[in-house]
C-alpha cells in the first residue's frame, strides 16, 4: 500500500466535489505536460513548474517541488512519466505535513484553558464571518457553549450578520454600536464569556488593510485587553483567506502575519475554483497549518482541514 493508502483509507465525498475544479484545471496542463514522453527530463520539469505556478502553488514552494523530484530522478537514475503523478503526490503531502501541528483536532475537544478565545482576521469579503458562523455551529453540536465577539465595528452590516449567524446557531453575540472601539468589544465579550462559563470564544475583528500600522496597533490592542479578562488571550489567531483569489491571499497573508502573530489558516472558496494550489504554496511559504478549508455554501462545508485526505483527494 502507497504512504497515501496508508494514511488515508477512506473517501471524502464532500471534498472530492469542493476540489473537482482545481482537479481538472491542474490534471489537464499535467496531462499535457506529460503527452508523448515516456521519461522525467528537464524540459518536463519546466512544463510541471508552469503547471504548478498557473494553479498558484506559489514560485518558492513550486521550486521546492521540482527541486525534491530532481533529487528523485538524479537518484533512481530513471524515472517514467507514470512515476510522476506518485512522486508528485507524495512531495506535495510532505509539504503540507511539516506544516500540520494539530494532526487529532476535533470539535469536541477539552482545551486546558476556559474559555478557549480565537480572534479571527482576514480581510472584508473573504468569508470571515461566515466562517466564524460555522465554526460556532459546529462547536455547539460537539456541546461547546460558544460565545461570539462583533469586533468588526467599522464595516457596514458586520455585526447584524454575525447577529444573523449568532440566531441561526443558537449562541450568544456580544456587540455594541457600529463605530465603537473593537477592543472595548472585545472586553465585554471575553466578560460575558467568563460569567456564562462559555468553553469557546470567536472574536470577529475588522478587515482592512488600509494602512499596515494602524491594523497592527488595533489588534496589538484587542490582543492586550482581551489578556486582562482571560490570561494568555487569544489562544489563537485564525486567519480566513479566500482561495479563489489566488495570488492575493498570498499578500494578504503576508499583511496579516506582519500585524500580528498567525497561528493558523481557514482558506475559503476553494469549490468552483481553479486555484486550490494556495492551500499548498500559502502554509508552505508562512509556516502557518491550515486548519480549516472551505469546500461549498452550506453550514456543514467548513472541514477540518487534513493533509492525506486533502492530498488524497486531489489525487483521486
Amino acid at each position: 500500500m502507497s504512504i497515501l493508502g496508508k494514511l488515508f483509507s477512506g473517501k471524502d465525498e464532500q471534498l472530492d466535489k469542493g476540489l473537482e475544479t482545481t482537479k481538472k484545471s491542474f490534471f489537464s496542463k499535467l496531462s499535457t505536460a506529460i503527452a508523448g514522453r515516456s521519461t522525467v527530463d528537464v524540459d518536463l520539469l519546466d512544463d510541471l513548474e508552469e503547471v504548478l505556478i498557473t494553479a498558484d502553488v506559489g514560485v518558492p514552494t513550486t521550486l521546492k517541488i521540482i527541486e525534491a523530484i530532481e533529487n528523485r530522478v538524479a537518484k533512481d537514475k530513471y524515472l517514467g512519466t507514470e512515476d510522476l503523478r506518485k512522486i508528485l503526490q507524495e512531495e506535495i503531502l510532505t509539504i503540507l505535513a511539516a506544516q500540520e501541528k494539530e494532526t487529532d483536532f476535533s470539535f469536541d475537544k477539552n482545551y486546558p484553558n476556559s474559555p478557549h478565545v480565537i480572534m479571527v482576521v482576514g480581510v472584508n469579503g473573504v468569508g470571515k464571518t461566515t466562517t466564524i458562523g460555522k465554526l460556532a455551529h459546529q462547536f455547539t453540536q460537539a456541546g461547546k457553549k460558544v460565545v461570539l465577539g462583533a469586533a468588526d465595528t467599522f464595516r457596514a452590516g458586520a455585526i447584524d450578520q454575525l447577529q444573523v449567524w449568532a440566531d441561526r446557531t443558537n449562541v450568544s453575540l456580544v456587540k455594541q454600536e457600529m463605530g465603537s472601539d473593537p477592543a472595548s468589544v472585545a472586553f465585554d465579550t471575553l466578560q460575558s464569556a467568563v460569567s456564562q462559563k462559555a468553553d469557546v470564544v470567536l472574536i470577529d475583528t475588522a478587515g482592512r488593510l488600509h494602512n499596515k500600522v494602524n491594523l497592527m496597533n488595533e489588534l496589538t490592542k484587542v490582543k492586550r485587553v482581551m489578556d486582562k479578562i482571560v490570561p494568555e488571550a487569544p489562544h489563537e489567531v485564525l486567519l480566513v483567506l479566500d482561495g479563489s483569489t489566488g495570488q492575493n491571499a498570498f499578500e494578504q497573508a503576508k499583511q496579516f502575519t506582519v500585524a500580528t502573530e498567525v497561528t493558523a489558516l481557514a482558506i475559503t472558496k476553494l469549490d468552483g475554483t481553479a486555484k486550490g494550489g494556495v492551500v499548498m504554496g500559502i502554509s508552505d511559504q508562512f509556516n502557518i497549518p491550515v486548519k480549516f478549508i472551505g469546500v461549498g455554501e452550506g453550514i456543514e462545508d467548513l472541514k477540518i482541514f487534513n493533509s492525506p485526505a486533502f492530498v488524497h483527494s486531489f489525487f483521486n
